[in-house]
């Protein structure tokens, strides 16, 4: 398996959450309640799994290993994709802080918290499409095969360094029960 192709699979669990994600928005604007902890549950996989497990590979191993390939960083995809991740945190920020917000009563913690995981939910799905469709081609092309190999085994030591045993299934897990809390 090419070593994209792992992270393209991560992408469509992603995709799932994000999913879930509008959903629970659209059950809101339509006047139904959620509860914040949904919206906080939901940081928590973004936090732990999208960039916790997903982004730590691609930051980490795949994009070095596309420097090393003569691929820039700087003013080209690996640079942008590295922006898009930073503003993805910035809006888990301000979903957890609106979540605080909303959970003492201030109802304003709420719009905050749409507004961030709209953004967030926005700025994703275009991030998933660039890789998918551009980031991950110029990779398998730019990427010697076997240092391709190397990519795949070092996701696992980064994935065991950063989430340890059993936390990525953990994450597969949350995200089924955020699917099934907005059903």
């Amino acid at each position: 398996m090419e070593a994209t192709q792992i992270l393209m699979d991560e992408h469509r669990v992603i995709e799932r959450v994000l999913a879930a994600m509008e959903k629970a928005i659209e059950t809101i604007n339509t006047g139904k309640s959620v509860k914040p902890v949904f919206f906080l549950a939901a940081a928590d996989f973004i936090k732990g799994f999208a960039d916790g497990c997903h982004h730590a590979k691609e930051e980490k191993v795949l994009f070095e290993a596309m420097v090393q390939a003569g691929v820039p960083k700087a003013g080209g995809p690996v640079g942008m994709m590295l922006l898009e991740h930073e503003q993805g945190r910035a809006f888990v920020r301000a979903m957890r802080a609106g979540v605080e917000k909303w959970q003492s009563g201030d109802d304003s913690g709420r719009m905050e918290v749409l507004k961030a995981a709209n953004g967030y939910i926005d700025l994703l799905r275009a991030h998933i499409y660039k890789e998918d469709n551009i980031l991950f081609p110029l990779a398998n092309d730019a990427i010697p095969p076997d240092a391709q190999e190397q990519v795949a085994v070092d996701f696992e030591r980064v994935e065991h360094e950063e989430t340890g045993e059993g936390v990525h299934e953990k994450y597969l897990a949350l995200a089924e029960q955020l699917e099934s809390a907005v059903k």
